[in-house]
């Protein structure tokens, strides 16, 4: 391969976030579409017959196991490993608010997340970072984070919630948690919506991350 020197040096970092990706996606996939679980076509489902203490069932432990992992791990790699980019922060933060939603949720029983969590938010990255990494974003990236993650996720958390469980607790807190996922769905979309701008304007001379600061600096 005919790679950059700026390219091999993130077809590590690139490689293995395909590989995960794909990996817990298609669990993803399974657990939306190969089990019982009704969450996909029947969102409000996530919240039926829900109470305190709810065990957890060991398949979707599975999914939160991976989950927290894979965050945990992605906090150190975006502060120390990662190659450096403009929306790093903004990454940084994403991470934080996952592990934080997706530990919230298994602690609170919130099962529904650690369900549309792989499939949603997986997919899109999957779709979507990996893809700008190499400079063509995944246009079912916009499909999946700001489509069916509203349509879906935020309908069943932010409006069926209240409507089968009056009470629930926690019902702010997650629920911000979600919102501030949303906003940078949007604001990631908008870099996106930059690439497509440069290429369309002719200003882009060859495919780049536009991410990336225009001259790498190294921390």
């Amino acid at each position: 391969c005919n790679l950059q020197p700026k390219d091999a040096a993130k077809m590590p970092e690139s490689a293995w976030k395909l590989f995960f990706y794909t990996l817990s996606w298609s669990y993803g996939i399974y657990l939306l579409f190969f089990t019982d679980y009704p969450f996909f076509h029947d969102p409000p489902s996530v919240f039926y017959g829900w109470r305190k203490g709810m065990e957890v069932p060991t398949d979707i432990a599975i999914a939160y196991l991976l989950q927290c992992s894979f965050y945990g791990h992605s906090i150190y790699a975006t502060a120390y490993m990662d190659t450096w980019r403009k929306d790093s922060v903004v990454m940084l933060l994403h991470h934080v608010v996952t592990l934080t939603l997706i530990a919230s949720s298994y602690a609170f029983s919130q099962l529904g997340l650690g369900g549309w969590e792989p499939f949603v938010s997986w997919y899109s990255w999957n779709q979507g970072e990996v893809a700008m990494d190499w400079g063509c974003p995944g246009s079912l990236g916009f499909w999946f984070r700001l489509y069916w993650f509203p349509l879906k996720v935020l309908y069943a958390t932010c409006y069926s919630s209240l409507q089968l469980v009056p009470n629930i607790p926690f019902y702010f807190f997650f629920n911000a948690l979600l919102l501030v996922l949303t906003l940078m769905n949007i604001y990631w979309f908008l870099y996106i919506l930059l690439f497509v701008a440069k290429v369309l304007l002719g200003q882009v001379q060859e495919v780049n991350d536009v991410r990336e600061y225009d001259v790498e600096q190294s921390r």
